[in-house]
């Protein structure tokens, strides 16, 4: 199985996103939604998060793993590569890559949460790929919890996406890396607010495709996968209101597995 976990339902996207890209594949996915959100915990907590959710995908099945939150993949990628034999895969570095490859001006713009914001991963990243690019960053803080409760469409939520997108508009930049797989779900007001000019990066696409280079040159590894369509939801507190979300994001109805780590 394919094993993918999230601070929240954010990660749903790449799930989607793997699901789409790899029809077929089995996968297991774990939303904390207990804790949630971890972009404004310190390293120390997230990265335990992270080993104790990628333990819980791997009791499920799980012979590879993606850590679909930019928090985590920020602050505990190395402690999990550490720890693991697994392959691990992060949603950065594919959205760095691809936001390199796109832009014309190497003028880049990264939204994402204090955590992914405050580690400067992004563009630590950029540079390796291009010393001569520009990196402006923006933490958006706000934008998960709004996510989570389910505030995709209110005018409330559009207006903080542009006061948060002002000082990268006056930028100029060029691209825009969504670093945060919550953001996603606010894909086309983000688009609208930054303008139609401006390429936003997608990093749950991205992820899908690099998961998806690494199977064809592993063909060992990707044999080891099943693919019988099945498809597991597990997160740590359950609402009536996430299952909605979730069955929004994935366009089907699914059942939310209420679990504790």
């Amino acid at each position: 199985m394919i094993g993918i976990f999230d601070s929240g339902l954010g990660g749903l996207t790449v799930a989607r996103a793997i699901m789409a890209t790899l029809p077929g594949y089995d996968i297991v996915y774990f939303g904390d939604t207990a804790r949630t959100p971890y972009g404004s915990k310190s390293r120390e907590t997230v990265s335990r998060y992270a080993i104790e959710n990628t333990h819980f995908l791997m009791e499920n099945g799980a012979k590879i793993v993606v850590i679909a939150c930019n928090s985590a993949s920020s602050v505990a990628t190395k402690q999990l590569t550490g720890k693991f034999t697994i392959p691990l895969f992060e949603v950065i570095t594919p959205a760095a890559e691809l936001s390199v490859s796109v832009s014309t001006k190497t003028r880049i713009g990264v939204i994402g949460t204090r955590a992914t914001i405050n580690s400067g991963i992004y563009e630590e990243k950029i540079k390796k790929i291009n010393p001569a690019a520009k990196v402006y960053s923006a933490a958006c803080p706000l934008l998960v919890p709004l996510v989570e409760e389910g505030w995709l469409k209110k005018p409330e939520t559009r207006m903080i996406i542009k006061k948060y997108l002002i000082p990268l508009k006056a930028r100029q930049i060029d691209t825009l890396i969504l670093g945060c797989t919550h953001y996603p779900l606010l894909k086309d007001d983000i688009q609208r607010k930054i303008g139609k000019k401006v390429s936003v990066i997608d990093s749950s696409l991205a992820v899908a495709a690099n998961v998806k280079a690494y199977l064809d040159q592993h063909p060992e590894t990707d044999a080891s996968l099943s693919r019988s369509g099945k498809a597991d939801f597990f997160v740590s507190d359950i609402t009536d209101h996430f299952e909605k979300i979730a069955n929004s994001v994935l366009k089907q109805k699914i059942s939310l597995n209420h679990i504790l780590l």
